[in-house]
């Protein structure tokens, strides 16, 4: 029986454990699904397992997956697709019918415990979607109490576009076309609701264009020496992710929010990328990945020179590298896995297991920018017909991208569809590269050193 002088004392550990329980500085993993050669969800939770995580963030409801999650304890987050964004913001029949569809029919065998109303909604959803982001939220919520799911914590993430400035951290800044109608009214709820502000922090994206004067050690959590003080704040940094996270915590301060948690929606490190990519290899993801891990499973919690001793909640970034990503060579290489469920590296997700324990890294070979020319051209053993639109799209594009390539012209080879698209991607790469054009072509070109002209055809290169 329980003695009621320490009544008091009871209720005070309990609550400090439930609040402790649930922002734990446990580890999680983000598990796309962008991959034509993924494991099945069984395999793919028993792989989740094995690497030590004790949460998984997922980017749809995805009933297979939350099937093959019942009863392993994992936490888990879901997340509204962003095309219904819009429509459920404005009709609570549809929030209800979304929860009672996606949540209801696991809960609680799958320990949902987040919800995520869309993902970097501002980063990759036109404008008129943004102000439809807190009113879906709302709407949400209200569905999940419906439902009395009350653990449930409603939120959305955001990426670090979303500042208008972020150095020194103490200047940083929500964007003024955000601040006030968007980014005010979400804080406001997820301090009313004590939910997260879900944040994906990338140290490489930084790093990676700007490596002059950004140290690589510095972005990888190597640095000894390196320090850098906020002349304002005069708080001081020993890296490039606690800079980044506090750039977000002086924005929301900013706005009158100083309590409100973060939550580290992705983070990570690319293990291989495009040519023109520095430092995405195996060696940096490791290490990276293997010191965020330490840090944020630290006991007693770190937390960050703003926000000293504060659990930050995490997800890695991600399960697999996965091939159906669109954009740079990096997008698809974030994985800590292979699609064949093999460790690209070793790593241990609860953080115990010590470095020395594990394999020797390769050298990492591209810490320096590539210098020389890269083609671009068709990869090898693609679809004809797709590899043919891929090749009306890029000599659509005007420019004179395609001219060398027409019949009488110098380049004109009509035996060789190869030929020919790969003469489009390299002409249309080199031209249109600076405003953000990528040699991908939904996975039918690639990048390569090895110039492709020949004799009085000289294919187009970007020289870096």
């Amino acid at each position: 029986m329980l003695n009621m002088g320490l009544l008091p004392f009871y209720f005070l550990f309990l609550f400090l454990s439930i609040s402790s329980g649930e922002i734990s500085n446990q580890v999680g993993i983000n598990y796309g699904q962008l991959g034509n050669n993924l494991p099945s969800p069984k395999e793919s939770v028993k792989l989740i397992q094995s690497l030590g995580a004790k949460r998984v963030k997922i980017y749809d409801a995805n009933p297979h997956i939350l099937n093959a999650l019942r009863d392993t304890n994992l936490q888990v987050s879901i997340m509204v697709p962003n095309q219904l964004i819009t429509n459920i913001s404005t009709n609570q029949k549809l929030a209800d019918s979304w929860v009672e569809s996606n949540v209801v029919p696991f809960y609680p065998k799958t320990k949902i415990r987040y919800l995520l109303v869309g993902n970097e909604v501002i980063s990759s959803s036109p404008n008129e979607t943004w102000y439809n982001i807190v009113p879906a939220m709302r709407k949400i919520k209200k569905a999940l109490k419906t439902h009395r799911l009350h653990k449930i914590k409603v939120s959305t993430s955001m990426a670090m576009d979303v500042l208008e400035s972020s150095f020194p951290p103490s200047n940083g800044t929500f964007r003024s076309d955000i601040a006030v109608p968007i980014v005010k009214p979400m804080l406001q709820f997820l301090n009313r609701t004590k939910s997260f502000y879900f944040l994906d922090v990338y140290t490489y994206f930084p790093w990676s264009t700007n490596p002059k004067n950004i140290n690589l050690d510095y972005a990888l959590f190597e640095s000894q020496t390196i320090k850098y003080t906020d002349p304002a704040s005069n708080l001081t940094y020993t890296n490039l992710f606690d800079q980044m996270v506090d750039a977000v915590v002086f924005a929301m301060k900013k706005l009158g929010y100083l309590d409100v948690r973060i939550w580290i929606a992705e983070t990570g490190w690319p293990n291989a990328g495009d040519i023109d990519q520095i430092g995405a290899n195996i060696y940096n993801a490791a290490t990276y990945n293997r010191n965020v891990i330490k840090r944020l499973t630290a006991k007693p919690a770190i937390g960050t020179p703003a926000r000293p001793g504060w659990v930050l909640p995490s997800f890695i970034f991600a399960l697999y590298n996965e091939n159906q990503k669109p954009g740079p060579g990096t997008e698809r290489h974030f994985g800590l896995l292979y699609p064949n469920g093999s460790y690209l590296y070793g790593i241990d997700l609860s953080g115990e297991t010590p470095d020395s324990d594990f394999e020797p890294l390769p050298k990492p070979d591209n810490n320096e920018p590539y210098k020389g020319k890269i083609w671009c051209v068709a990869a090898r053993g693609v679809n004809a017909s797709e590899l043919a639109s891929a090749l009306s799209y890029a000599c659509s594009q005007g420019n004179k991208t395609c001219d060398p390539i027409q019949p009488g012209k110098k380049c004109f080879k009509p035996d060789s569809l190869v030929w020919r698209a790969s003469y489009a991607f390299s002409s249309y790469w080199s031209q249109l590269r600076n405003t953000g054009a990528t040699c991908y072509f939904n996975g039918l070109a690639t990048q390569t050193t090895k110039d492709p002209s020949f004799g009085h055809c000289k294919f187009p290169s970007v020289t870096l």
